[in-house]
């Protein structure tokens, strides 16, 4: 995988600042002050291997990025992140799947991040590498939205 250049790092990192609340740019404090939500064991591992692939989706989108690759980057957005990506675990038993058992605010951040990465899906497929780059920022918004606000354990 080639290295992503400075300045697409940098407007990357600028877009992602500007579109974060500011509490969101500031680290949280010693005592986690994040809502606790109760999932399930299974429900919890089967979140943790989602959010692993969305970090790895996220890295191969912005490196097909760097490389100008913007369709690909498209493609790996809408397929992995995107609403395509919604439903994926409605085979698991109810005890494995997150979604039931998150609560409703924070199942709605999630929803909005399928719906950004399939917006910034739509507009790289399209080319608009200049739209596409500034709603990636939303894209990495609502993880940071959730993130920020929501703890498993």
């Amino acid at each position: 995988m080639k290295s992503v250049p400075a300045s697409l790092r940098a407007a990357l990192l600028v877009a992602t600042a500007a579109a974060l609340p500011a509490a969101a740019q500031t680290p949280p404090p010693e005592a986690d002050t994040r809502q606790f939500a109760p999932l399930p064991a299974a429900a919890q591992a089967t979140l943790r291997v989602e959010m692993l692939d969305n970090l790895a989706a996220l890295n191969e989108i912005i490196s097909l990025m760097a490389e100008g690759k913007l369709k690909d980057a498209g493609a790996v957005a809408e397929q992995r992140l995107g609403v395509s990506a919604m439903g994926r675990h409605r085979g698991k038993p109810l005890d494995a799947r997150p979604g039931p058992h998150m609560p409703e605010a924070m199942h709605g951040i999630g929803m909005e991040g399928h719906r950004t990465a399939s917006e910034f899906a739509r507009l790289a497929a399209a080319g608009e590498r200049d739209k596409a780059l500034a709603a990636l920022s939303g894209v990495t918004g609502t993880c940071m939205a959730c993130h920020y606000a929501y703890r498993v354990r």
